[in-house]
């Protein structure tokens, strides 16, 4: 009994020595609430500068109007087909929303393969694949004779001036597709349609997946005004009043804006809070200089971060007893599910061993310990610059209604948000 008790506290005080010493390393990841708190501030004048006419060209933060004008009001009926377009795959579903009784939503889903070789391909060869992917679809379902109104949810950052119509201002996450860049994404996937001429489709809609997020989860809430994703990539929309945005005609009522906070810190403003590891990370990024604060936070690069400080600290021989793999000098060989994993509470040492072991690098119990403490820095730091944007989108709903305290709702979708054990 004494032995175990013994045995428990030695670990408790391996483990305090281990993750003071991690705490240290890498104490420019851990915030203050001060810096929280400024980041807000600093956020909450990009936001200012993306919806005002003189300086919306030089801002990062680009405030796209989305011409979406009111959250549902839950009496929506019909039959839809939605694309889903951005994330980690491309999804096509059928819905069907009636009210006999009582309101009730149907869904069929399938989700599709988007091939590194048409990612990184023509405009011609991704529109071709969404095309014939809904064909294939529509077949499944035998719908082809029908002609659906179709939702597109295009992740990407778009110029609006109609609900139907969306032209790309650039590629972000892991496309990288040409000749797309200041087109209307709705005619390149009705041109690609009419070229098949085995099916009609009407695209009525281009949203972002942030709008779709407060969309859907406004169908059950009235009070949600605010959606995030956190996934891939990051991304919030609000609900804005129309008064503020210049950039679109008329006073009366609101349209939601699609932030495009991943651009966040793009012209310097956080070069104060990124690390030597973030800097790394945008050198070896498809688009360097672009959507810094989405590569401090989302998860498309979060396993990524930590492989960086690992090989760091493992050449200094702060790990492994200075053993560096080819494994784990590998970019991508740790990915954000297994930082998920290595955070569980109750398995995560067990699934770092795991992981550290696929990497070659026969970790000892003090580094599981200090390698789960890492992940933990580096998660806990993605959700800490997420507060603090949606803090600064928070404070102005609540200056905007002119109201002591604000009672809203937030709808928040994404990989990294739904599976980290930790991150909500």
């Amino acid at each position: 009994m004494i032995a175990a008790q013994l045995l428990a506290y030695y670990f408790t005080e391996l483990k305090d020595d281990r993750t003071k010493k991690i705490d240290k390393y890498l104490y420019a990841m851990r915030f203050s609430d001060e810096t929280v708190r400024d980041i807000m501030c600093r956020f909450r004048r990009e936001m200012e500068n993306g919806l005002a006419r003189d300086t919306n060209p030089t801002s990062n933060v680009k405030m796209l109007p989305t011409f979406v004008r009111s959250i549902p009001d839950g009496s929506e009926k019909g039959d839809f087909i939605a694309l889903d377009l951005g994330g980690s795959n491309f999804r096509i579903l059928r819905v069907k929303v009636s009210h006999e009784k009582k309101q009730n939503v149907q869904m069929e889903s399938e989700v599709y393969e988007t091939p590194e070789h048409i990612i990184h391909g023509s405009g011609t060869q991704l529109f071709d694949h969404v095309a014939e992917c809904l064909g294939d679809f529509m077949e499944k379902k035998k719908i082809k004779d029908k002609k659906l109104p179709v939702g597109f949810t295009f992740s990407f950052p778009c110029q609006q001036t109609k609900l139907d119509e969306a032209v790309l201002v650039t590629w972000t996450k892991r496309f990288k597709v040409s000749g797309v860049e200041g087109m209307d994404v709705v005619k390149l996937l009705n041109k690609a349609i009419k070229k098949r001429g085995d099916y009609d489709a009407d695209i009525m809609a281009v949203v972002n997946d942030t709008v779709g997020t407060m969309m859907t989860c406004g169908f059950d809430d009235q009070r949600c005004e605010v959606g995030i994703i956190i996934g891939t990539g990051t991304n919030a929309c609000y609900m804005e009043e129309l008064r503020h945005i210049d950039l679109v005609e008329g006073d009366e009522g609101r349209m939601c804006i699609n932030t495009e906070w991943g651009a966040f810190g793009d012209d310097g403003s956080l070069e104060d809070i990124r690390t030597e590891f973030d800097r790394e990370i945008d050198r070896g990024s498809l688009n360097p200089g672009k959507q810094l604060f989405e590569k401090m936070a989302s998860g498309m690069y979060m396993g990524e971060l930590v492989r960086l400080i690992l090989v760091k600290m493992a050449k200094e021989g702060q790990l492994f007893e200075g053993r560096i793999t080819p494994e784990l000098l590998t970019k991508g060989k740790i990915e954000t599910k297994h930082v998920s994993a290595m955070e569980k509470s109750k398995e995560g040492l067990s699934k770092t061993k795991e992981v550290l072991t696929r990497l070659g690098v026969e970790p000892s119990e003090e580094d599981c310990v200090a390698v789960q403490h890492v992940c933990t820095i580096v998660s806990f730091r993605s959700a800490n610059l997420i507060s603090a944007t949606l803090g600064a989108i928070l404070s102005r709903l609540k200056d905007n209604k002119g109201v002591p305290r604000l009672r809203t709702t937030v709808g928040i979708d994404g990989s990294l948000y739904k599976m980290h054990p930790q991150y909500a």
